[in-house]
């Protein structure tokens, strides 16, 4: 998921930045994580086949813990070490909930195309 979650933030970030010409821009954080949200939903939904409510209390936790990611971000900036502590517990309970939200099939489904995103298939 670490993987699949990573992939999903630097893609968004890519079409962020190629949407506006190469411009930085300030976003307005609550649209940004919302959309962010949905398109990591949206790739998670065609992935693990999700079912309509299975697709809304997801994009319900990926908006929570992209949420979270930006709140860590802020207030850990100046401590690495800190920042990487309270991500990795972040993920963790993400993981869970996820599972949680899951079948088996999907779980495995999930796991398997998470085990295969590697970094040098993002590059490609």
């Amino acid at each position: 998921m670490k993987n699949l979650f990573v992939y999903a933030c630097l893609l968004m970030g890519t079409q962020a930045f190629a949407s506006n010409n190469g411009k930085a821009v300030v976003p307005d954080h609550g649209a940004a994580i919302s959309a962010r949200a949905t398109a990591l939903t949206r790739t998670m939904a065609q992935t693990v086949q999700l079912d309509e409510g299975q697709y809304l209390k997801i994009k319900q936790l990926n908006t929570r813990m992209l949420t979270a990611v930006e709140d860590l971000k802020a207030r850990f900036s100046a401590d690495p070490e800190l920042l990487d502590q309270h991500m990795a517990e972040a993920q963790f309970r993400y993981e869970m909930e996820l599972t949680a939200l899951l079948r088996p099939r999907q779980i495995a489904v999930y796991h398997e195309a998470r085990e295969n995103m590697t970094a040098l298939s993002i590059t490609r």
